[in-house]
């Protein structure tokens, strides 16, 4: 059998810090095994991790609503009259596909940075969803509009100016439903543009901490270094929240999916699938970043290449990791984790699994994490090795 998913389980320290806040700029929480961890959301690291990707390809995607003023900034690059130009990024909205994009007014805040005045609202104009599409398009859609300038012109000098197609829907269709290797990997949801769907082959879980936590409120100020007479200095007081802990970190890729994605491409998907788990093991959320430098590295990997079905390890960790004798969570919670590996194991079976192992700080060889090995680039290798091993058995077949 051809070997499918590739799972990652990570356990990653981080120091005082505030990854991912929730609405109150809290960290963000969740309670498991009746204790509350501190949780950063897939959403907050997986953005961090396809963001690294696409820095690795040298091959952007912009998400956004703001294709009309993305257009327009192009075409008023190239001399066009600023109302042309915004009727032209309006087109591209109104030609994707049969129906078009429907659009609507936003307030970007208070104008400031275009300007506005402060406290007045500047009003543009977005598509109603969220459109994710290589960076590179963006250029694609405003040379298409500059190929069809004279029907633009035409159709804006009518009053009102026409709310019909006017660029080719195929081609604008095309440029919008384009894809780059994250596009690939993530997914993309566009129901208003048929084949601009793409089924994610990635998934990523919420990172939690492995034991209970307590967020600290830190109290702090700025010095105004002109402070007046009499003035003890302080120009600013706040509050924030942080916390600390070993996070459990899990995600699985589809390589049967992404091949798909692909059209059968398996040498980039092999190259998609490297840089994905390379950056899902470095990449840091830049949350407080500045403020608290908690730039960490995992201190164990473990993956599984299997046939079967992907499956996490979050269970492990469902009674809260205790501290060892001398404090600390990290090396009991790597005992944990392959303590529930051997069981899991024992119980589910391991003859859908085509390779597993660990590569881990502390060097120790685990039972429950498969074949130990020095290094995360020696482990990542002989991961890819095996997948690649399983493809070509069955195409020799």
């Amino acid at each position: 059998m051809t070997a499918r998913f590739v799972d990652i389980h990570l356990l990653q320290p981080v120091p005082y810090a505030n990854l991912n806040r929730d609405d109150l700029g809290a960290p963000k929480t969740v309670v498991y095994g009746g204790k509350s961890r501190t949780r950063v959301s897939s959403q907050c690291w997986k953005r961090q991790v396809r963001l690294e990707v696409e820095t690795a390809l040298d091959d952007p995607a912009v998400r956004t609503r703001r294709i009309i003023s993305a257009v327009a900034e192009r075409l008023t690059g190239q001399g066009w009259p600023a109302e042309l130009a915004t009727y032209a990024g309006r087109q591209v909205l109104l030609s994707a596909g049969k129906k078009g994009i429907k659009t609507e007014a936003a307030d970007t805040g208070n104008g400031e940075g275009n300007g506005g005045a402060k406290g007045k609202a500047d009003k543009a104009e977005i598509s109603s969803v969220l459109l994710y599409l290589p960076a590179a398009g963006l250029d694609e859609l405003a040379v298409l509009a500059a190929a069809h300038r004279d029907r633009l012109e035409t159709e804006i000098a009518k009053k009102p100016a026409q709310q019909r197609p006017v660029l080719p829907v195929d081609e604008v269709a095309a440029i919008l439903s384009s894809r780059t290797g994250t596009i690939n990997l993530f997914g993309r949801m566009l129901a208003e543009l048929p084949g601009g769907k793409v089924d994610g082959a990635v998934q990523v879980a919420h990172a939690f901490t492995v034991h209970a936590t307590n967020p600290e409120v830190d109290f702090f100020t700025a010095v105004d270094d002109i402070p007046a007479f009499g003035d003890a200095g302080s120009g600013h007081m706040n509050a924030g929240e942080f916390s600390a802990g070993v996070f459990y970190r899990y995600a699985s890729l589809d390589l049967a999916g992404l091949v798909a994605n692909l059209d059968g491409d398996k040498a980039t998907a092999f190259e998609l699938t490297r840089h994905f788990l390379g950056a899902f093991v470095a990449a840091l959320p830049s949350g407080k970043r500045t403020a608290t430098a908690p730039n960490t590295l995992p201190e164990l990997i473990y993956v599984a290449v299997r046939q079967d079905r992907p499956i996490s390890l979050a269970a492990a960790f469902e009674r809260p990791v205790p501290a060892g004798i001398e404090g600390g969570h990290g090396e009991p919670a790597r005992e944990v984790l392959s303590d529930y590996a051997t069981g899991l194991h024992r119980f589910w079976g391991t003859d859908q699994i085509t390779l597993h192992g660990q590569a881990s700080i502390d060097g120790k060889a685990r039972d429950g994490l498969g074949d130990s090995y020095d290094s995360w680039p020696a482990l990542l290798d002989a991961t890819l090795a095996a997948a690649a091993r399983e493809e070509s058995a069955e195409g020799a077949a």
